[in-house]
């Protein structure tokens, strides 16, 4: 009789074991899409983001002083060569005024190599320097007929 109770107190030790393995499987699953979930939700506002400053750049004729100015982004704050523009952005997509920021949000314009052809790059990057998303963009420039 002893040797049946032991073998069935083995029995569901193993049982419990195997089910603790599914339930650590199953948490690590469900961490891994909720980090996935937070990424996408993040790419998407970035691509939202990036596609409202392209539209407002282009309504403005191509003018990224005046698509900042009608965005409130102040234009010229950024110091790299050529950049018009950028803005940061805390965790949850609020305009962060401070030095801690998740997101930043950039905007440069960049030379088309055709007369009368405008061409920008918006982006958004993730603190550790990693792209979000990015999107070139171009417009008719006005040019004057002589």
């Amino acid at each position: 009789m002893k040797g049946k109770g032991s073998l069935a107190l083995m029995e569901q030790l193993v049982m419990l074991l195997v089910f603790a393995l599914a339930a650590a499987l199953c948490l690590q699953a469900f961490v891994k899409s909720d980090q996935m979930s937070k990424d996408s939700e993040a790419a998407d506002h970035a691509m939202v983001l990036c596609q409202s400053v392209a539209e407002t750049v282009k309504n403005k004729g191509g003018d990224l002083a005046a698509a900042a100015e009608s965005m409130n982004i102040p234009y010229g704050s950024y110091a790299g060569e050529g950049m018009a523009f950028e803005q940061h952005y805390n965790e949850d997509w609020t305009v962060s005024n401070t030095r801690e920021y998740a997101y930043v949000l950039r905007a440069e314009e960049t030379d088309s190599e055709i007369n009368g052809l405008g061409k920008a790059r918006v982006w958004v990057e993730a603190t550790p320097a990693s792209t979000l998303f990015e999107l070139e963009f171009s417009w008719q420039e006005v040019t004057a007929h002589g």
